[in-house]
């Protein structure tokens, strides 16, 4: 698959667009987004895969606690990734769609909770606690998120900010914190996804609401710009994730987010009898949890930045991420494409024309403060020059 995309980007960067190229191309063009957006979900499914198979989990009456797990820890960490991206880099999307950022939300909320409703219970057997209480919950998310669908828009139709996927993993980390175990350690660690989840909700109300003020971003002008509280909320969602079983404004929440997912999946009943067996304490457990939900954190920001560097130069960076915006001097448009390449190129070109004439003029100034012979020497076509830059 890797090498797929390799030959796709190096046909692609050929600029093949004569005769049948055109058509190729094309199709190319399509077939290396396509790749390129699946890679990382197809490189996070055979690590997990490997990681299962070489611990040897996952096997007969384990499966699908095992598979509710790794599934649900994955999705909360997928979606602190994509908060993250719409925190650094989708903006400009984001007011393209004409949409908030909790409809998006509040409809993978509804999809999910349909899933977890029909899906949770295995018909045709007696109904146990847990089952009342994760069907339950499936109910509350497709609830939740249609009422935040609705209120996704006002009456003119003009997309606003609401408050219902915030409340909807409050109250899912709050259910997750109160899930009967049975093991000590077991019962600690989803208490502390519990708490974990819980703060992200309370953090992403505190952010909308009071942060962002209800709007989509710290400063409409700067939008790439964030404020340091965003990052929390995506990031401890992350992590809660991984021990048991988010917007686009802060650092904060995109933290709690990550967080929340490594804390979900490293909470299988396997993974908890080797701690037990081990006598490894939930503290020291939960800290290597934390350390690894950083370190993914730190990866996926680290490939923003250099995305960003390449599609929107700092030389361009009044223009908002994504939209497209004139340059004033050279008629450029930072759109956001490989086109910034080009214009990463044109403004050090343009800088290093500036350069030449600041000195120039230097060498100028020095002629004209101290007449002499040497004056006279000068060639005509220096004089010409000279003449120009005055005038």
């Amino acid at each position: 698959m890797l090498a797929t995309q390799v030959v796709f980007g190096i046909y692609l960067k050929l600029h093949l667009e004569k005769g049948i190229h055109f058509h190729i191309r094309r199709y190319t063009l399509i077939a290396h987004g396509v790749v390129g957006k699946a890679l990382p979900v197809v490189s996070w499914v055979q690590m997990l895969f490997g990681a299962i198979t070489a611990l040897g989990f996952c096997r007969r009456d384990h499966l699908g606690q095992c598979l509710a797990h790794f599934i649900m820890g994955s999705s909360f960490i997928a979606y602190g990734i994509v908060l993250t991206v719409l925190l650094l880099v989708g903006q400009g999307w984001l007011r393209r769609t004409g949409r908030s950022q909790e409809f998006f939300d509040s409809l993978l909320i509804s999809a999910w909770g349909c899933v977890n409703t029909f899906t949770e219970h295995r018909w045709g057997q007696n109904w146990s606690n847990t089952d009342y209480q994760h069907t339950s919950m499936g109910i509350v998310w497709w609830c939740a998120g249609l009422l935040g669908i609705w209120l996704s828009r006002t009456r003119s139709g003009r997309p606003q900010r609401n408050l219902m996927p915030a409340i909807v993993i409050f109250l899912t980390g709050w259910a997750m914190g109160s899930h009967p175990q049975h093991l000590m350690v077991s019962t600690k660690i989803h208490a502390t996804f519990g708490y974990t989840l819980m703060a992200a909700g309370l953090t992403r109300i505190v952010e909308i609401s009071f942060v962002l003020r209800d709007r989509n971003s710290i400063d409409k002008r700067h939008a790439e710009e964030s404020n340091s509280f965003q990052f929390l909320t995506p990031f401890v969602g992350l992590l809660a994730r991984a021990s048991l079983a988010k917007d686009v404004s802060a650092n904060f929440v995109l933290q709690l987010l990550y967080a929340s997912g490594f804390l979900f999946m490293g909470a299988t009943e396997e993974q908890m009898a080797i701690l037990a067996e081990n006598e490894m304490s939930h503290v020291s457990y939960i800290l290597v949890l934390y350390s690894i939900a950083f370190l993914l954190f730190l990866f996926v920001c680290m490939l923003l930045n250099m995305y960003a560097n390449f599609a929107w130069p700092l030389d361009n960076a009044n223009s908002p991420l994504g939209l497209k915006k004139d340059d004033g001097e050279n008629g450029v448009i930072g759109n956001g494409t490989a086109g910034g390449l080009h214009l990463q190129a044109r403004d050090r070109d343009r800088r290093m024309k500036d350069a030449e004439e600041f000195e120039l003029e230097g060498l100028m100034s020095d002629d004209e403060g101290e007449p002499g012979p040497d004056l006279l020497d000068i060639p005509a076509s220096m004089e010409g020059r000279k003449e120009t830059h005055h005038l």
